[in-house]
């Protein structure tokens, strides 16, 4: 398996750190497939961006619809989702 170096919550700074509050999980830290842009926090907003616009936006796939496709791609790239 790769290995992606990533910022912690403890020692991101700047635009970085401001980004990880608005992305605290209940369980006290930021999901790992959002760490992985944490070397390029530009990346990181984008990534939010499109997130929400995919399980968000308009469309007439419903939320749970959405979520249950995720889980299946999930599921067939080997990936814990």
């Amino acid at each position: 398996m790769a290995w992606i170096d990533v910022i912690s919550e403890d020692d991101a700074d700047g635009d970085l750190a401001e980004q990880y509050s608005h992305l605290i999980e209940p369980w006290g830290g930021v999901d790992n497939i959002l760490k992985i842009h944490s070397l390029n926090p530009e990346s990181l907003r984008a990534h939010v961006v499109v997130y929400k616009v995919l399980m968000y936006g308009k469309s007439p796939i419903k939320r749970p619809q959405r979520e249950m496709i995720a889980v299946v791609a999930s599921a067939a790239n080997r990936c814990v989702y």
